[in-house]
């Protein structure tokens, strides 16, 4: 719950994550051609594909799968959008082609294995490691079509527009008269009356409407019953042979149903994250990456907030949000500092800990430890207070390390901004 509420409170603050991939996600987000697959399993229909890895599996994945086809679609699998319009890092531009059948091996090759960076992926990019290949569909008839999570009326809400093909943001700009909201109750489902609804809201052209209301109840029923957060299509289609096709989607799921969504959670690809986020989360701690320069370490969401607020109000950045928790471990603060000092950007951290459930010496001996084991060579701010702040305060002074110790939090900021510039 940290890691959620810091997030409400960053984003209605003055603070900005520095790069996409650089927030911890409070959802799996899974590639188009994971996602292509397990819609099929609901009975969703989606285009013709394989992904691959290699160069070497393309010329059997053409002869199996695309043996008549003239052309196909290549398309590069990041958990990032805009693909389409981004740039890899070797210069290609152009993360989805629709190729020629004898060019497929060559433009596969200028993406495997590259960076796409894209506008949201950030200036970092993404390693693409599969291409997903997939038919070329004659589309007559494009259209948007989610599934989200609504807080007004406490359930999953569909969002449909008869038009799509680009960002909803956009959507909603140019057609609002043409998007339609449709509430569904948790507990009674999805019923024929709404279903039939967002289908009209669609405005199909050519679709069989029957099967086009039975199309959206199989995707609310993937929604629900793997625990989605997210269920995009974009665009939801209609091919020359009178089909709705979920041609381009995205997929995100509730971490929190993970331990019974172990089929789905196999799917998390950690080369598409943070590592310094898959670090923390693997030693329970709750990081959000930040664009500032003070590491902050803080135990307790609303105290690690307060923070970064008068750090910024002394002319300093937050490079972080970190939350070690009410209890942690000496190995948990150790595994912290680490992720810290991992940050280039960082050039002091500042240490604030209220002692309750977590006593100042105990937190104390940590920090020494830990500055010890990573060599610690940025300026290091320590605030403590609470349980046994004496002995704390005494255990940092003893240490005979450079720690510069604070008696408040506004002279731990002003400390801190000033080693920083120092």
């Amino acid at each position: 719950m940290a890691v959620r509420a810091a997030r409400r409170l960053i984003r209605s603050s003055n603070f900005s994550p520095v790069k996409s991939q650089h927030q911890q996600l409070r959802h799996l987000n899974i590639h188009e051609y994971q996602g292509s697959k397990l819609m099929s399993q609901y009975g969703v229909n989606v285009p013709k594909g394989v992904a691959v890895s290699s160069i070497s599996e393309i010329k059997n994945v053409l002869e199996q799968t695309f043996p008549g086809e003239e052309e196909v679609v290549v398309k590069s699998q990041i958990l990032a959008g805009g693909r389409g319009l981004g740039t890899f890092k070797n210069g290609f531009k152009g993360g989805v082609h629709v190729v020629k059948r004898n060019d497929v091996e060559t433009i596969a090759e200028k993406m495997l294995g590259q960076v796409l960076v894209t506008k949201q992926s950030g200036p970092d990019g993404k390693p693409v490691n599969q291409v997903y290949l997939c038919e070329k569909l004659s589309l007559v008839n494009e259209m948007y079509f989610a599934i989200a999570l609504d807080r007004a009326s406490a359930g999953p809400v569909i969002i449909a527009c008869s038009k799509g093909g680009t960002s909803i943001e956009d959507l909603a700009e140019k057609y609002p008269d043409m998007i339609i909201k449709v509430p569904v109750d948790i507990w009674t489902g999805i019923t024929d009356k709404e279903a039939a609804k967002v289908v009209d809201g669609l405005s199909l052209k050519a679709s069989d409407r029957t099967a086009a209301i039975e199309q959206i109840k199989n995707l609310y029923k993937l929604f629900t019953e793997k625990d989605c957060t997210l269920l995009e299509i974009n665009p939801l289609a209609e091919t020359a042979e009178k089909k709705l096709v979920a041609a381009d989607a995205k997929l995100n799921f509730d971490d929190n149903a993970a331990f019974r969504q172990k089929d789905v959670f196999t799917l998390r690809d950690q080369s598409q994250e943070d590592p310094r986020e898959v670090a923390a989360a693997a030693a329970d701690l709750n990081y959000i990456g930040l664009d500032g320069e003070i590491g902050c370490m803080v135990n307790g969401a609303g105290l690690a907030m307060a923070t970064m607020d008068i750090i910024k109000l002394h002319g300093g950045t937050p490079a972080n949000f970190l939350d070690v928790g009410g209890n942690a471990s000496e190995g948990q603060v150790v595994e912290a500092f680490k992720i810290l000092t991992s940050d280039a950007r960082v050039k002091a951290i500042l240490v604030n800990i209220f002692g309750g459930i977590m006593k100042c010496d105990i937190i104390a001996s940590g920090i020494v430890n830990a500055a010890k084991q990573v060599s610690l060579k940025v300026p290091l701010v320590v605030r403590l207070e609470g349980t046994n702040v004496d002995m704390g305060k005494s255990i940092l002074k003893e240490s005979g390390m450079a720690i510069i110790p604070a008696e408040d939090l506004d002279d731990a900021a002003c400390k801190a901004v000033d080693a920083m510039k120092g």
